[in-house]
C-alpha cells in the first residue's frame, strides 16, 4: 500500500492503530486543541464525520499543544472533553507533536505532501486539515480559518470516486 498506510499512531485510550485500518477511506486528518478559538470546529467535523462514515470517510483527530498551550491535558482530560462538549465520536489520538524534531512521522509526510502557502510546511495553528482520497494521496490542506462544513463538497467529490 505505502503513503499514509505505513503510518501507526498511539489513540487517545493508549492502544495503537495502523492506518492502514483506514485503507480505501477518504480522510479528514485534523490537529486539534481544547482551548483554541477555533475549537468549536470539533462540532462541526462531527458533523462531517456522521453525514460521511458509512460511504468511507473519517475523520482523525490529533490532539496538539505546540499553538499558545492550548492543549494542556492529558489523553483522559482530552477524551472527556472531547465526549462531553461536542460528543465527539470519530477516532482520536493521543496528543501529538507537528512541527519540530519531534512531530509525529505522520505529519511529516502530510507536511510534505500538501505544503502551505508559499510552500511552507510548518503547521501555522490548531485545526490544519489535510483531506486524503481512498488511494492514501494527500489531496489538500486547509487552514485553522477553513471550516468543516466548507470542506465538505470535497469530501463528497472524493467520495464519488471509484477508489
Amino acid at each position: 500500500m505505502g503513503g499514509i498506510y505505513d503510518f501507526e499512531a498511539r489513540t487517545i485510550d493508549g492502544g495503537t492503530r495502523s492506518l492502514a485500518d483506514d485503507a480505501g477511506k477518504v480522510l479528514l486528518v485534523v490537529n486539534v486543541a481544547s482551548k483554541c478559538g477555533f475549537t468549536p470546529q470539533y462540532e462541526g467535523l462531527e458533523a462531517l464525520w456522521r453525514a460521511y462514515r458509512d460511504r468511507g470517510f473519517a475523520v482523525l483527530g490529533f490532539p496538539c499543544n505546540q499553538f499558545g498551550g492550548q492543549e494542556p491535558g492529558d489523553e483522559a482530560e482530552i477524551g472527556a472533553f472531547c465526549s462531553t462538549r461536542y460528543d465527539v465520536t470519530f477516532p482520536l489520538f493521543a496528543k501529538i507533536e507537528v512541527n519540530g524534531e519531534n512531530a509525529h512521522p505522520l505529519y511529516r509526510f502530510l507536511k510534505a505532501q500538501a505544503p502551505g502557502l508559499l510552500g511552507t510546511q510548518a503547521i501555522k495553528w490548531n485545526f490544519t486539515k489535510f483531506l486524503v482520497d481512498r488511494k492514501g494521496r494527500v489531496v489538500k490542506r486547509y487552514a485553522s480559518t477553513d471550516a468543516p462544513q466548507a470542506i465538505a463538497a470535497d469530501i463528497e467529490k472524493l467520495l464519488a470516486e471509484t477508489p
